[in-house]
């Protein structure tokens, strides 16, 4: 009896277990992933740039302003007309990120590069919000200073049904000052 509790109790333990350690099995391999293929451009001149130049021009946005750039941009997403989202889309950022995505062969998905308030800089493919700021893929980044890296849990994407995960990074300017952040797509079937 006492042997048959103890292997219940085992299979109980590990049946706990696994799925936290499946949750974060992939946080190793987009870890590697990132740090190898993406932080190596993340100190590009067309990033640190328009970084620097946004942080400038939002200097004195308040949380009343974020929130309606944000409002603005989620009203463009469903409207026929989007001149927010066509002049950040056309941006060398955006083109710059694009072409990185295309790059990767399937393994990144998306990339979206955000200033110090959590602002789209530039984007691969359009995001269904403009302010990033209040999500954990920039708190956990940006707001964690240079050099932080956030690995989000990995969920099955419902329109691909590919599974990903976000990988979110602090961008640092020439300095080492934290000015930004970006956070890429990983398709977690590809690594």
């Amino acid at each position: 009896m006492k042997k048959y509790l103890l292997g219940a109790v085992a299979m109980l333990a590990l049946t706990i277990a696994m799925p936290a350690m499946g949750e974060e099995a992939h946080v190793g391999p987009v870890t590697e992933y990132v740090n190898a293929n993406v932080k190596t451009w993340l100190s590009d001149p067309t990033i640190v740039a328009a970084i620097t130049a946004q942080n400038a021009a939002n200097a004195a946005l308040d949380q009343a302003g974020v929130d309606a750039l944000d409002q603005k941009w989620r009203a463009e997403v469903e409207a026929d007309s989007h001149p927010m989202i066509d002049a950040v889309i056309a941006n060398p950022v955006s083109a710059f990120l694009k072409a990185k995505q295309e790059a990767s062969g399937g393994t990144i998905t998306e990339i979206f590069v955000t200033d110090a308030k959590g602002l789209n800089v530039g984007q691969s493919d359009i995001t269904s919000d403009f302010w990033q700021g209040d999500e954990d893929k920039f708190t956990k980044s940006f707001g964690a200073g240079a050099g932080a890296l956030f690995v989000d849990v990995a969920e099955k994407d419902e329109s691909t049904q590919m599974l990903q995960s976000q990988a979110s990074m602090t961008i640092v300017d020439e300095a080492g000052k934290p000015i930004g952040a970006v956070t890429i797509g990983v398709n977690l079937d590809q690594l």
